[in-house]
């Protein structure tokens, strides 16, 4: 709906940041758009009190006065779906800043109004249906190549079913032109552009839910080992500032095994948004060899811009992850970070002088986070051909302090299945990624072991157990060693101690920055911790042979175990069977040999 198809109907009242309200607004609709004043400002309809609507502005109303205009549009807040998504850089209402900073400069001006789409462009189309064929929502029309890694997906809209009476030949077309037209049931015909508009805060239909059986495979040893999440599943950051939450959610942007990535900067510094911009384009893909924008959406809504569009850029990014879901493609979504959006709540719950709840949060904080979180899944599309497809959502979550009883991180893990807990005591001591290995958890390992045994190995599922152990060892065993000093713990712990040292400093800790090391397949993880587990199980051996800890853990082999995580993936295997090898052989030669 464009500002040229509004009319007139209200007047501003009164006006409290980002909240305002407008007299005369009879016939409008909750959640329906609204221009307000004269610079025809973004807003939507949030409460509605006889013909007093209260509307909440997506962009700053500085300058703003009571008797302006109120303009309705009769929509609510929607977004474009159709070719030109992949590569884009949006706001939280789905305008491109690329094309903003075209049209007025480093600024967004107050009130510009451009499409989310290319209105202009024109793309390669290639039907996969012909006149007569009979189709229902979410059955694909045709397909167009919109990156050399994404095809898109030309699909009828939910709740549109009909004969095909015209689809458009293979050709260059702009999204504007008519891609097909359909004779409803009904008798009457509907004619079907290159794309089409959906409510953010509507869910798009689905056919069916799916067990989430699959990992989504991070490339992120601490997450893919210790607590995997699911494909479709959801996940939890929390952590104080400077733990790594966001370094955290671009190495799973980046390296994770989704077709397509959605990151959101809800509410975020400005230079952690600018070093994504800056870096995703540079980064190759490591599963097509493309680059990685290729097949990522961003959409950026800093900590500058208007507290409410922050609500609407966490909408706006589940309604871009359900059109590629429904196209069949897996999809990763990163929030960074719901505290912001839950902050953007309170702060227009306190406008709209609502009974606050804990921590002045609105009462309906639980819920809004339920709703968020569970538009993720693994699904079965709809459509007579339906595909399996699914959404992971991971939002990070910032507790002031660190403290994860404040009311976002609980509501939060009332709904998530995966926490992954960063620790400012490990970030202190330089361990990265910050996660608290012991802390964390996930509820979908019961579904997910079964995968690793059969797509990995049959031994990952024990040698993951044995590594928990001995770090939960570990974790008693310093609380003892805190009181009493090492030297009181018998020699058996102590390789316990020295065990787990070597799982947390050459297993857990990753280096993002290491062309390498940034990246570890399963099968790389497997053979790491393998390794690991059967330097322990030689330790152990060495000393009943009567061999000292302290000559077992000064081998050469333990700062070749150290290094394993920089070996080149084509060398893995080779090189870890062959380490594993001289493990087994390993001895201990003390100086008085050698005479």
């Amino acid at each position: 709906m464009t500002v040229a198809d509004s009319e007139q109907v209200g007047v501003i009242e009164r006006i409290a940041g980002p909240v305002v309200q407008a007299s005369n607004m009879l016939g409008s609709k909750l959640y329906d758009v609204a221009r307000v004043g004269e610079e025809k400002l973004v807003g939507e309809i949030i409460r509605l009190i006889g013909d007093v609507a209260t509307i909440q502005v997506y962009e700053s109303t500085e300058g703003l006065m009571p008797g302006e205009p109120v303009f309705l549009t009769n929509a609510p807040l929607s977004v474009e779906l159709g070719p030109g998504l992949m590569r884009q850089i949006f706001d939280g209402i789905q305008r491109p800043l690329p094309v903003i900073m075209q049209e007025s400069g480093d600024f967004i001006t107050r009130g510009i109004e451009i499409p989310g789409l290319d209105h202009k462009k024109l793309w390669d189309f290639e039907p996969s249906v012909k006149e007569g064929d009979m189709v229902v929502g979410g059955d694909i029309l045709g397909e167009i190549p919109e990156t050399p890694t994404v095809d898109f997906k030309l699909m009828v809209p939910p709740n549109v079913k009909g004969k095909i009476e015209f689809i458009a030949k293979r050709g260059d077309y702009t999204i504007d032109e008519t891609a097909a037209t359909l004779i409803t049931p009904e008798g009457s015909k509907i004619d079907l552009k290159f794309y089409h508009e959906w409510p953010v805060r509507q869910p798009r239909p689905i056919q069916n839910r799916l067990p989430p059986t699959v990992p989504l495979i991070t490339g992120q040893r601490i997450f893919d080992t210790i607590a995997p999440i699911a494909k479709g599943g959801t996940g939890a950051i929390p952590g104080g500032f400077g733990t790594g939450k966001t370094v955290s959610q671009h190495q799973l942007a980046k390296w994770s095994d989704a077709k397509i990535v959605v990151y959101v900067g809800c509410g975020e510094r400005g230079n952690e948004m600018t070093d994504v911009l800056r870096e995703f384009p540079r980064l190759v893909d490591p599963y097509t060899g493309g680059p990685l924008m290729d097949r990522t959406v961003l959409i950026a809504n800093t900590s500058n811009m208007p507290v409410a569009a922050r609500e609407a850029s966490v909408y706006t990014g589940i309604t871009l992850a359900e059109f590629f879901r429904d196209m069949g493609y897996d999809v990763a979504m990163m929030a960074d970070s719901t505290s912001r959006w839950a902050e953007a709540m309170r702060e227009i719950s306190g406008r709209l002088e609502e009974m606050p709840g804990e921590e002045s949060f609105p009462a309906y904080l639980a819920s809004r986070i339920a709703q968020y979180y569970e538009r993720a899944g693994r699904v079965l599309t709809i459509g007579t051909q339906p595909r399996e497809a699914s959404i992971s959502v991971v939002g990070a979550v910032s507790p002031p302090g660190g403290d994860f009883s404040e009311p976002v991180t609980q509501n939060t893990l009332r709904i998530v299945k995966v926490f992954w807990a960063l620790s400012k005591e490990l970030a202190s001591r330089r361990h990265f990624p910050a996660i608290d290995y012991l802390l964390s958890y996930t509820l979908y390992w019961s579904a997910l072991e079964k995968y690793y045994a059969e797509n990995v190995s049959t031994e990952f599922p024990q040698l993951r157990a044995e590594a928990l152990a001995l770090l939960q060892k570990d974790k008693e065993l310093q609380d003892i060693v805190a009181l009493v000093g090492p030297d009181a713990l018998p020699p058996s712990e102590k390789i316990i101690l020295e065990t787990a040292r070597m799982i947390k400093e050459d297993f857990l800790q990753q280096n993002a920055y290491h062309e390498t090391d940034s990246f570890c397949s399963l099968e790389k993880q497997y053979l790491m911790l393998k390794t690991i587990l059967r330097f322990n199980e030689k330790a152990n051996e060495l000393y009943r042979r009567g061999e000292s800890v302290a000559d077992i853990f000064e081998h050469d082999i333990v700062i070749r175990v150290a290094r394993m995580k920089y070996i080149e993936r084509s060398e893995v295997e080779k090189s870890l069977n062959e380490l594993m090898k001289e493990i087994d052989g390993m001895t201990i030669i003390r100086a008085e040999d050698v005479q």
